[in-house]
């Protein structure tokens, strides 16, 4: 059965402090930098050092097919996954576009996409991208409106699969971008929040990539279903129930990353879900996660207030893959320059009031 994952090391609050004396000295008024003065004082504490920094970064995409897309939830079809994946190899998806803009590394990992067990991709055609087809890609998912989603063993070779992405990497990353791309995975992502917030189904559920409003009733009634068939606020449990393979996957790899004092910056509602499950099974996780973006999905605002976490943009994105998160990242970056390029009072002999 399942197993919790081990605790993080506890972050460094006399980093924190130091590095938040450090913003006092600087030239401008207390707290005038608002948020990005916040987000050095948390990789400060997360990366235990009084200058936090924001390279090595690496944005991972977890790609998978899901059975419940057959039900009509998603604007797209289910073979839109395999052609978007297709899309960031050959280096026109917005993160590959975003990802190149950076200078950050695209990892596109395979965990399930249906297509691609008789239809393989070709090779990246930018450097910076790579693709990787997990074994786990070959098990079978099951529809959450009718039947558990995954087993237990998938649900332990998801995480692996996540756990790999991490391990392959040349070097730990300090930022994890993370993303993932999966037709009908939003309605996964409603029946999680809704599972483990204790909430029902229209609360949660929004019109993901673009469905109208008798989409989006529909869609509820099948994430009603799903609940009422297996209702449960086991965190566990709901991975099992409602899947899938890349939600597992990305705890997997941000819980891999953080034991290297890595910290996450989380992209929409989908992610934020998968993060929200990692929280409940492994608390202190929490304290590595900085969200990137909030997404117009009703359930993403939901997820947030009871994560008690602030984001850094509101552009009304509603993308996934990683694209909120990449677009937070310049600010990230310009938050630790600031910290460590700025004069103090004393060195620009400016009077302190």
């Amino acid at each position: 059965m399942f197993t919790n994952l081990e605790p993080l090391t506890p972050l460094c609050t006399t980093s924190q402090k130091l590095a938040e004396e450090r913003q006092a000295k600087l030239t401008k008024p207390p707290g005038s930098l608002g948020y990005l003065e916040m987000i050095v004082s948390q990789l400060a504490a997360i990366q235990s050092t009084t200058i936090p920094v924001s390279r090595p970064a690496v944005a991972m995409v977890f790609a998978a097919d899901h059975p419940v897309a057959q039900h009509g939830v998603s604007a797209y079809p289910q073979v839109v996954t395999h052609a978007m994946v297709k899309n960031f190899l050959a280096g026109g998806a917005a993160s590959s576009v975003l990802t190149q803009q950076l200078q950050i590394p695209l990892n596109i990992i395979d965990v399930g996409v249906e297509c691609s067990r008789t239809d393989p991709f070709p090779p990246p055609v930018v450097p910076q991208i790579s693709y990787y087809r997990d074994r786990v890609a070959d098990q079978q998912e099951g529809d959450l409106r009718i039947e558990d989603a995954l087993s237990p063993e998938i649900v332990a070779a998801s995480l692996q699969a996540g756990r790999a992405a991490i391990q392959r990497l040349p070097e730990p990353p300090k930022i994890l971008l993370l993303g993932e791309m999966g037709i009908g995975n939003t309605t996964i992502a409603s029946a999680l929040s809704a599972s483990i917030l204790s909430l029902p189904a229209r609360d949660v559920v929004g019109a993901g990539t673009g469905l109208d409003p008798q989409g989006i009733a529909h869609k509820k009634r099948i994430v009603e279903e799903a609940l009422e068939r297996n209702p449960t606020n086991d965190p566990w449990k709901a991975l099992a129930s409602f899947g899938g393979r890349e939600i597992v996957a990305m705890i997997g790899a941000a819980h891999e990353s953080m034991k290297f004092r890595a910290c996450v910056v989380v992209d929409g509602f989908t992610v934020t879900a998968a993060m929200l499950i990692l929280s409940k099974i492994c608390p202190n996780s929490r304290y590595q996660m900085i969200f990137g973006h909030q997404s117009p999905e009703p359930g993403h605002q939901l997820i947030l207030d009871a994560l008690d976490a602030k984001p850094i943009i509101n552009l009304q994105m509603r993308l996934g893959e990683a694209s909120g998160a990449l677009a937070a990242m310049p600010l990230v970056e310009l938050a630790c320059a600031l910290h460590r390029d700025m004069a103090t009072f004393r060195e620009a002999s400016v009077p302190q009031v």
